[in-house]
């Protein structure tokens, strides 16, 4: 799957599609994993077998480098 992160209102945005529902959550865990051990959490939603994912550092509200590294964390789970 190839998808890449979009700025859209100061975050960092992108959408994973996967094969269902199941697979999903899978990945969702997995981001939850990473996100725990980086002390910062985006914002999922997840309809079926979609999950679109924000990042953006709240005391800021904007991007900073913890969110570029988190989502780089991220794509390496669906590689």
């Amino acid at each position: 799957m190839k998808t890449d992160w979009k700025i859209k209102d100061n975050r960092l945005t992108k959408e994973f599609v996967f094969k269902d529902f199941k697979e999903s959550l899978i990945f969702i865990n997995k981001v939850g994993d990473e996100s725990e051990t980086l002390n910062h959490h985006p914002k999922i939603t997840n309809i079926y077998n979609k999950v679109t994912i924000e990042l953006w550092t709240h005391t800021v509200d904007n991007i900073t480098d913890l969110d570029y590294k988190l989502s780089e964390k991220i794509d390496k789970l669906i590689k």
